[in-house]
């Protein structure tokens, strides 16, 4: 969100769990377990990064106000970058090649919703966990932990 261009080479050799955020939908608490994860993986090679999304009508109008709300109401020291659309066909081409990737009932597809997680590991494996599964979900913490070499 500062004007500076960031790319997924940045983040080589990490574990990074990607979701697209919103500040007014009711899994936006979730924010405060991607903090969590952030602080306690963060120095062993691991990284949130928030891609803000008003497709699902539920961000606020501009990148400020986004990373306003996010210092102020989470305490987000996780990247968050632009506001990015995540499905059709201006969707990001991050989105486009993360659509691909199968859930655990084997369902690859539209992102269904705000903060749908993509935890990406150092080998290039990708997961794919649906909104409504909290950042704190044991499958996701042992996906990260793997990821790490615990």
């Amino acid at each position: 969100m500062d004007g500076q261009t960031t790319s997924l080479a940045d983040y080589a050799g990490q574990v990074v769990l990607v979701v697209n955020v919103a500040s007014r939908c009711g899994l936006t608490p979730q924010y405060a377990k991607l903090e969590a994860l952030q602080k306690t993986y963060g120095e062993r090679g691991f990284t949130v990064l928030g891609f803000p999304s008003n497709q699902f009508l539920q961000e606020l109008g501009s990148n400020e106000a986004v990373a306003e709300f996010c210092s102020s109401t989470y305490g987000v020291s996780f990247p968050v970058l632009d506001r990015v659309r995540v499905n059709g066909k201006n969707a990001h081409p991050l989105y486009t090649e993360l659509k691909k990737t199968k859930d655990a009932a084997g369902k690859a597809g539209r992102v269904t919703w705000n903060f749908e997680k993509f935890l990406i590991l150092p080998t290039g494996e990708t997961q794919r966990f649906r909104p409504k599964v909290e950042p704190d979900d044991p499958a996701i913490i042992a996906a990260i932990e793997s990821g790490l070499g615990n």
